[in-house]
């Protein structure tokens, strides 16, 4: 029975990390308008890394940092801070709901990384409950008719190296136990690479840009830590579809908040995209309910 409530919780973590972060893209797009990724990074990666040895004093503990995976850490490392850098980017070159577009796309990459990375099979009921809520997401944001191709390209490469970032994630979490290692090296990674360029890049900040770095370094840290337990307990291609979710959150905040009654297409979108998550968490459900029989 643990093991199916694991599932469960695993999910409502994931929908916690999708408001987190649904947040955070809102400030990266603010810093993004006028300042460079070193002046957001180099800051809230360090940040991020502190709190994390800060969570384990707090606790009484004292923060671990040897891994018994070092290359794979190093692997999730790198390539955490480069579709950390390269969404900044696709930020600035692209309209805010068009980088959502290509976000779209990462459960499908993680189902295919499944197989040749963490060896796990991808069933045909999956793969239609993942073309189902890409095709959701499409329904639920206005079609890409712009001609930004190097947004688009920026865009697409950091949605297929941050859904690698993941899947690695959860390849690190068979054998790394310690799941705030997976939060403090990628961060700590981010945060030095970003202060060396620095200087190179500096603009004064006010009292309001230190506030927006602050509360999104909190943002991050809550949202990477709980990202690293989820895919502990479900597979990506599952995470994926349900960090989707904000794109109905953002649609029901724009009825309740603005009075905004979006088009009958846009409500099909989001049934499909709430019902492929709820449908891959129920599958994994029912797999772990039959493998505990």
């Amino acid at each position: 029975m643990q093991m199916q409530w694991n599932a469960l919780g695993a999910a409502l973590l994931v929908v916690i990390y999708g408001g987190l972060t649904s947040g955070a893209d809102g400030i990266t797009k603010f810093f993004a308008e006028s300042f460079e990724a070193a002046q957001l990074y180099a800051f809230s990666g360090l940040i991020v890394a502190a709190l994390s040895i800060f969570t384990k004093h707090v606790r009484g503990e004292r923060l671990e940092i040897s891994t018994c995976c070092p290359w794979s850490m190093v692997v999730r490392s790198v390539s955490m801070v480069v579709a950390t850098v390269g969404f900044f980017y696709a930020f600035r070159l692209l309209p805010f709901a068009d980088v959502f577009i290509f976000i779209a796309l990462m459960p499908i990459f993680a189902a295919l990384m499944a197989g040749p990375i963490l060896g796990e099979k991808v069933g045909w009921n999956a793969w239609i409950a993942l073309c189902c809520g890409v095709f959701g997401v499409y329904a639920l944001l206005p079609a890409w008719g712009g001609e930004n191709y190097l947004g688009a390209i920026v865009a697409f490469g950091a949605a297929l190296i941050g859904t690698f970032s993941v899947t690695v994630s959860r390849y690190i979490a068979r054998f790394e136990d310690k799941s705030l290692l997976q939060v403090f090296y990628p961060n700590l990674a981010l945060g030095l690479c970003m202060a060396v360029y620095l200087p190179f890049v500096w603009q004064p900040m006010t009292g309001t840009d230190i506030m927006w770095v602050l509360i999104y370094s909190g943002f991050l840290f809550f949202a990477r830590w709980i990202l690293v337990v989820a895919v502990r307990v479900l597979p990506t291609y599952t995470v994926m579809p349900l960090l989707n979710l904000q794109f109905v959150w953002m649609v029901l905040v724009a009825i309740v908040v603005f009075g905004e009654f979006p088009s009958l297409m846009t409500y099909f979108g989001m049934v499909m995209v709430a019902g492929s998550g709820v449908f891959l968490v129920v599958d994994k459900y029912q797999q772990e309910l039959r493998e505990s029989w």
